[in-house]
C-alpha cells in the first residue's frame, strides 16, 4: 500500500493517478465522494474528466473494503479519498467502529496481490475546530490516518504538487 496525504488540492489524486498509470496494470478507481449538492457534483465531475477512460470506476461511499476485496487479483486500485469517506461514515457510526473500518480497509489493502493507493486529507495542521463535530472529524481523520501511514509501505506527504517521504516516527529516534 502507498499511503498519500496533505491539504485539499495539494495534489494528492494527480499524484495517485500518475502512479497507479505508471505500474502498468489495470486500475481499479474506488471513489467515496457523494453528490449532495451541485458544486460537489461538478467536483466530482471534473475527477472522472481527468481520468483515463478504461479505468473501471467503483462508488464506494461507504463500503470502501468490498470494493478493495471486489477487486481482480493484480488490479492497482486507487481508494481516494479517506477524508470523505470517513464524513460519509460519520452519519451513523461512533468512532470505535469507524476505525475497526479504517483498520478493515487496511487489512483488505495489504492482503491485495495489486497495488494500493490511497489518498487522504492532513486535516490536524490548522486551527482548533470550534465544533464539536468539527474536533470529532478531527480526531477520527488523524487517527486513521496514522494508521494508514503505518501499514503502508511508502507514504507521501504532499504540497503544492510536490512529495515528501515520510519515514516512521520510530525511524528519526
Amino acid at each position: 500500500m502507498i499511503f498519500l496525504v496533505g491539504g485539499a488540492r495539494s495534489g494528492k489524486s494527480s499524484l495517485a493517478e500518475s502512479l497507479a498509470s505508471k505500474i502498468g496494470a489495470p486500475v481499479i478507481y474506488i471513489a467515496t465522494a457523494q453528490a449532495d449538492d451541485h458544486e460537489m457534483s461538478q467536483r466530482i465531475e471534473e475527477h472522472r474528466r481527468q481520468r483515463p477512460q478504461d479505468w473501471q470506476v467503483v462508488e464506494a461511499p461507504i463500503d470502501v473494503e468490498e470494493a478493495l476485496r471486489s477487486a481482480p487479483d493484480g488490479a492497482t486500485v486507487v481508494v481516494d479519498c479517506v477524508t470523505l469517506w470517513i464524513s460519509n461514515l460519520m452519519v451513523e457510526r461512533d468512532g470505535d467502529t469507524i476505525i475497526g473500518m479504517v483498520d478493515s480497509v487496511i487489512a483488505a489493502s495489504v492482503s491485495r496481490s495489486g497495488e494500493t493507493i490511497v489518498v487522504s486529507n492532513e486535516v490536524g495542521s490548522g486551527v482548533v475546530p470550534m465544533h464539536p463535530v468539527g474536533r470529532r472529524f478531527r480526531d477520527l481523520q488523524g487517527r486513521a490516518n496514522q494508521r494508514l501511514a503505518k501499514a503502508a509501505r511508502m507514504a507521501y506527504l504532499v504540497v503544492a504538487g510536490k512529495a515528501l517521504r515520510l519515514e516512521a516516527a520510530d525511524d528519526v529516534v
